[in-house]
């Protein structure tokens, strides 16, 4: 039986991991749960599932989970970020799911990894902002983690044809030429900045391929996300900026691919859907019972190929610059800059969400904060959490 702790339950990572616990009652259990203030949701799964623990980020919600479940006994209702701390570490856990969206998900998922817990990662921000912190630590406590981005858990799934090298590819492969990072492209693609410019929240979030949440399907929409993307996959599998390539798939269905040096591509294809990239990262190394629909590519007809256009997406032509400027500073060593990007990013999608702001204000005030932050090398956990709020109120002043 593996335990899992879910942080972001109550989101849509999470509640699909709450339908393959479902699935799989005999090998599969939740010991904690934690969000940030949904407690309708919560209390469902929380008499569903009879957590030991279930953290509330936001106090008075927390209040109104307490007063629902009073009838739950032997569930403990936490709050904070120290609840989300405990949930995290639980000793009775043996994996933490880290499905919280923002760099919140760094510091649970360091008290993680320093219980000895596996971790199954569907959190962007943690290996873009402190991959520099978290890939020693996994090492130090001989830790794994496995991606359940669906990119990232492709090109894992491709490199399992590495004998030998199955857990290390943190450390890179002298095997790999470099990986295919597809991307569908978002609802805007081959749309130009003028009528981009007039694109309301609802046009936004009209994803043509993926069910995914609110701030993530904004992310595609600007193409930050695959920004993201490239910053997390030089972590996750030590690679150079040159050996990342991002390839517009509009029918999402190869969801990324492995160049080998042989010439060899091998890559993972299947339909667009979450639970897959879910379920492997949960119950690997094994392969459980079909989940997604079955892929039938003479349904899919073709598969088309493109370039990212860095032009019209400038969002995601600055994630390729910051990468390399970061690199440039140590391979290992992280600067500052992706931190001051992704949270330039967080604070712009979330006014063009409440309406504040146009959806092409987003690249412009990433651009603003980025060309106003001077970075620190090997920034510490403190030094991250310090750009982050700058960067809050840089914007903020306006």
């Amino acid at each position: 039986m593996k335990r899992l702790s879910v942080l972001g339950s109550t989101g849509s990572i999470g509640r699909q991991t709450m339908e393959l616990v479902r699935r799989y009652p005999e090998e599969l259990s939740v010991t904690a749960l934690a969000a940030f203030n949904k407690t309708d949701i919560l209390e469902e799964q929380v008499r569903e599932f009879r957590p030991k623990v279930v953290c509330v980020y936001d106090h008075d919600a927390a209040q109104d989970l307490r007063a629902r479940i009073h009838d739950c006994e032997g569930t403990v209702v936490t709050e904070g970020m120290d609840g989300l701390l405990m949930a995290a570490a639980l000793e009775q856990a043996d994996m933490t799911v880290v499905a919280v969206v923002g760099m919140i998900g760094i510091r649970p998922t360091i008290a993680a990894i320093e219980a000895g817990k596996t971790i199954a990662l569907a959190n962007k921000e943690t290996l873009v902002t402190a991959g520099h912190i978290i890939i020693p630590l996994l090492r130090k406590h001989s830790v794994s983690l496995y991606p359940i981005d669906s990119e990232h858990s492709a090109i894992f799934q491709s490199l399992q044809t590495l004998s030998g090298e199955r857990d290390s590819f943190f450390d890179g492969s002298p095997s790999v030429r470099r990986i295919l990072l597809t991307a569908s492209g978002g609802p805007f693609f081959g749309r130009s900045r003028e009528e981009m410019e007039k694109f309301t929240v609802e046009d936004a979030l009209k994803h043509p391929n993926w069910s995914m949440g609110r701030k993530i399907t904004v992310d595609s929409a600007t193409m930050v996300n695959k920004g993201l993307e490239m910053m997390e996959a030089r972590w996750l599998f030590g690679l150079r900026p040159d050996q990342i390539q991002v390839v517009i798939h509009p029918q999402s269905v190869l969801h990324s691919a492995v160049e080998f040096t042989d010439g060899a591509v091998i890559g993972q294809m299947g339909t667009p859907d979450m639970r897959l990239p879910i379920e492997y990262a949960i119950c690997y190394p094994q392969r459980k019972e079909r989940i997604a629909d079955a892929l039938d590519l003479f349904s899919v007809g073709k598969m088309e190929f493109r370039k990212p256009d860095e032009e019209n997406f400038p969002a995601f032509a600055m994630a390729g610059e910051i990468l390399a400027e970061d690199v440039s500073h140590g391979q290992m060593t992280g600067t500052t800059l992706p931190v001051v990007y992704n949270a330039a990013n967080e604070y712009a999608v979330a006014r063009f969400l409440s309406g504040e702001c146009g959806f092409m204000d987003i690249p412009r005030m990433i651009r603003r904060a980025v060309d106003a932050h001077r970075l620190t090398e090997a920034p510490t956990l403190a030094e991250i959490l310090a750009a982050e709020q700058e960067t809050y109120d840089l914007l903020g002043a306006r």
